[in-house]
């Protein structure tokens, strides 16, 4: 899935992979050794019904849920949780988000990241859950024309 930020409302997979990828930053800032974070999100906030299919128009004050688990390299639980109002793809989340470690608060902040800068390129969120980073496989095919010999070696193709 693109994380992409819409025209007027908070995108789940923006939520996510912005809050993931800027928490992951600020908890190594601070020393947490992370091994792997994963984060979800549901528009519409605490209490507020998402509804599906319909974007929020300008004037509604939308906030999305957000919930990160994750370890670090010495088996510790990390937990990010809160609200966010606001998320520029990678760059930067506002609201009000809580990081604990090993049931130890590590953070609690209205924002993480900046967002005067902004992407610096598309963004695509693809979880890894603690795994190998995908790989890609390219299959190229080349038309050959050998005239009338079928052992012919390779030539122009087209």
């Amino acid at each position: 899935m693109t994380a992409c930020q819409p025209v007027d409302g908070l995108s789940t997979a923006t939520v996510s992979y912005t809050t993931d990828r800027t928490a992951t930053k600020e908890l190594e800032r601070q020393h947490v050794d992370v091994s792997w974070l994963t984060c979800t999100a549901r528009v519409g906030g605490a209490g507020k019904a998402s509804t599906a299919g319909r974007s929020p128009s300008p004037s509604e004050n939308t906030v999305a849920t957000v919930d990160c688990r994750g370890k670090t390299r010495d088996g510790r639980a990390i937990v990010v949780k809160g609200e966010v109002t606001r998320a520029v793809n990678g760059a930067c989340v506002r609201g009000d988000l809580r990081a604990t470690v090993g049931g130890r608060q590590v953070f609690h902040v209205k924002g993480l990241g900046d967002c005067t800068t902004g992407p610096t390129a598309p963004v695509t969120y693809r979880p890894t859950y603690g795994g190998p980073n995908p790989t890609v496989t390219v299959t190229v095919t080349k038309t050959m024309w050998c005239k009338g010999d079928p052992t012919c070696w390779p030539s122009q193709g087209k």
